[in-house]
């Protein structure tokens, strides 16, 4: 499980595609002690560590994750949002994420103010309704607080430190980032639906 609280923003140093998969080296160096097997969010897509030597490591990724996230777009020098699996009596700093990717946004908007910047996405018409306003919405593997809500458009604001510390300082419109809604909303929907 993850929080969407980025640890470390790291580098793609290589994309290795076979065709099937993919194989992304990632030099990451604000996470030391690295173990093979463990889990890692990348623009908050659950990966798990196939190799590693010092900060540098590897992961393979399926073609449908290369095809429904925007994993498929990296290349060398592609910046990505990190962070390891939550431990257990960790802090919850954010919201439960499993880093199960739902679909892909799109940025429309960014309006930048002088302490914060607001940055509007089109998330597919199919996630709308697990979205609620001040509920929480994983982007990019950040947890986000969603501030306004019109439809499929929804709305982050974002303070300077969020900005520096993760890939959406210089995000900018037409790009897409990865969308996981809050996992609670689908349980009740399931549990909801099957006892109605």
């Amino acid at each position: 499980m993850f929080t969407g609280i980025v640890e470390s923003l790291g580098t793609v140093t290589s994309v290795a595609s076979t065709g099937a998969q993919a194989r992304l080296t990632i030099e990451s160096p604000g996470l030391t002690d690295l173990v093979h097997g463990e889990s890692i969010a990348v623009q908050g897509v659950c990966l798990t560590v196939a190799d590693h030597h010092g900060t540098t490591w590897t992961a393979d990724v399926m073609r449908v994750t290369l095809d429904t996230t925007t994993l498929g777009a990296l290349e060398p020098g592609s910046r990505v949002n990190l962070e390891r699996a939550t431990p257990a009596g960790g802090r919850l700093g954010g919201h439960i994420m499993q880093g199960h990717v739902d679909g892909a946004a799109t940025l429309v908007a960014r309006d930048s103010q002088p302490d914060w910047t607001d940055l509007t996405f089109e998330i597919p018409a199919e996630l709308e309704r697990y979205v609620v306003r001040k509920g929480s919405i994983a982007l990019n593997g950040v947890s986000l607080t969603v501030a306004e809500l019109d439809g499929a458009r929804v709305t982050v604001s974002l303070i300077p430190t969020t900005l520096t510390e993760t890939t959406f300082g210089s995000m900018q419109p037409g790009e897409r980032a990865n969308v996981e809604v809050d996992v609670v909303a689908k349980y009740v929907e399931k549990m909801v639906g099957t006892h109605a």
